[in-house]
């Protein structure tokens, strides 16, 4: 896959404030703030590159007030990455193509896979399944 690469002022001038400090600062939005999204079949897309990352299949209610997944759309899609951050070890969840800040994943989900991704509305853009 090759990877997306911008400058720092690339990032900030394509991307909400918010959507920059989530995705290039590895920040978090708060608990709650996409509750709203659609429950027709599509993908939810990287909101830096586009790249597909979930699927609106593998979508649960958690309860954690984050859109959370069991699984990526494409494994090759979505990457993870140590967190040390906040005095914690927690495995962060990146996209492949342009290295965004996604979420976490933790071992609470539903099967089939037992996992749960945890991740920032802010961070995706859904596209909906044509036809």
């Amino acid at each position: 896959m090759e990877k997306l690469v911008k400058t720092d002022a690339e990032w900030r001038a394509q991307l909400s404030d918010l959507a920059y400090k989530v995705t290039r600062k590895h920040g978090t939005e708060r608990a709650g703030t996409h509750d709203d999204f659609p429950k027709e079949p599509g993908t939810y897309n990287c909101i830096c590159c586009e790249m597909p990352v979930f699927d609106q299949a593998h979508k649960f209610e958690s309860g954690t007030g984050w859109p959370s997944f069991y699984q990526p759309a494409n494994p090759d899609n979505v990457g993870e990455s140590i967190d040390r951050s906040f005095f914690m070890k927690r495995t962060e969840v990146h996209c492949n193509r342009c290295d965004a800040h996604l979420g976490h994943v933790f071992p609470d989900g539903p099967q089939p896979t037992g996992l749960r991704y945890c991740i920032n509305g802010v961070a995706l853009a859904f596209e909906a399944e044509d036809g």
